[in-house]
């Protein structure tokens, strides 16, 4: 039994540097990837500063459609916000679609973006990872790779991102807000200057330094006319990760010309993998009936895939789902 100090915050600027000073205290929201964590021995911080009770659980839903989401808002109140269901369709499939209904009362906004790949390397302190132990070496490449990623991945590591919620939010123009360590607000302009590749350093999935906080996710009014959904593959249907996930957004003539078409993947890559190879060869093109030009754009996606013997199947997976998941959005 290791001695645990809990603190609950608040005030924001003091919690902060208190994690940035010391790194064996870490911040705690709804604990349900971080205690697992715990349990596990992969995290064994000293100290743990609740920040739950800093006001930062708000849904505003503004004058000009965009909508504001706290950093500890709960995942089964933003599903269930009628504004959310309303507007952002995807984001509230991709929360229901992600845990079970308990976790979702508990799990919130920015913990579900930080949270940690479930690699089982990565989970099991007896194992070499990278992610863990630089240098230690790579379990999964030799061996169970089947759930991990094929995009934005090094040689010294294949982890996937677990995340329904951030795939949608890629597909949304989610920017996030953030507050730094030394006080200096900012919003990042996309998911991705949120998350990094492994590269030579799997240790830190994000560019986050010790002390920065979340604040908030905001998302910009959908376009006129738009559709969206997100579908979700798994081995079984209750509380599984994704093999492949799909958050979509389209803007479509009635005739099929894509005016705009924005594609996310989840459970292929290192991060929620914006498709922007794939939108950009489906920019103004005119969707066929069997959607084959989405499902040819979504593989050019995987041009640069790193592809290992037993999840290569991901991509024509990842392909076939888009397109069934625009047809209908177009077509239905």
């Amino acid at each position: 039994m290791r001695a645990l100090a809990y603190e609950r915050a608040s005030d924001a600027h003091a919690a902060q540097q208190a994690v940035a000073a010391d790194p064996d205290t870490m911040f705690l929201a709804g604990g349900t990837n971080l205690v697992d964590l715990m349990k596990l021995g992969v995290h064994r911080p000293d100290r743990l500063i609740d920040i739950t009770r800093l006001g930062l659980d708000a849904i505003e839903h503004r004058a000009d459609g965009s909508v504001l989401i706290g950093a500890t808002a709960r995942n089964s109140v933003l599903a269930a916000d009628p504004g959310i269901r309303e507007r952002f369709p995807a984001l509230s499939q991709a929360l229901l679609a992600g845990a079970s209904g308990q976790l979702r009362n508990m799990a919130t906004t920015a913990g579900n973006l930080l949270q940690r790949t479930r690699c089982v390397y990565f989970q099991d302190t007896s194992k070499p990872c990278n992610k863990r132990e630089l240098g230690s070496g790579c379990s999964a490449i030799d061996g169970a790779h089947r759930d991990l990623a094929l995009l934005g991945t090094s040689d010294r590591c294949v982890a996937s991102h677990p995340s329904d919620m951030a795939v949608a939010l890629a597909a949304l123009d989610a920017r996030v807000h953030v507050v730094r360590a030394d006080g200096t607000r900012e919003t990042l302009g996309s998911l991705d200057d949120l998350y990094r590749e492994p590269g030579e350093d799997p240790r830190r999935d994000t560019t986050l330094a010790p002390g920065d906080l979340i604040t908030g996710v905001e998302l910009p009014a959908p376009p006129a006319g738009a559709r969206m959904r997100y579908r979700k593959v798994r081995d079984r249907w209750s509380y599984a990760f994704a093999l492949v996930s799909v958050a979509a957004l389209v803007v479509a003539d009635q005739d099929g010309r894509l005016r705009e078409a924005r594609v996310a993947l989840g459970g292929v890559g290192s991060r929620p993998w914006r498709a922007r190879t794939a939108e950009g060869l489906l920019a103004g093109t005119r969707l066929d009936p069997a959607a084959s030009s989405v499902r040819a754009a979504v593989l050019a996606e995987f041009d640069g895939a790193r592809p290992l013997p037993d999840n290569a199947f991901k991509a024509e997976l990842a392909a076939d789902t888009a397109a069934a998941v625009i047809a209908d959005l177009v077509w239905s």
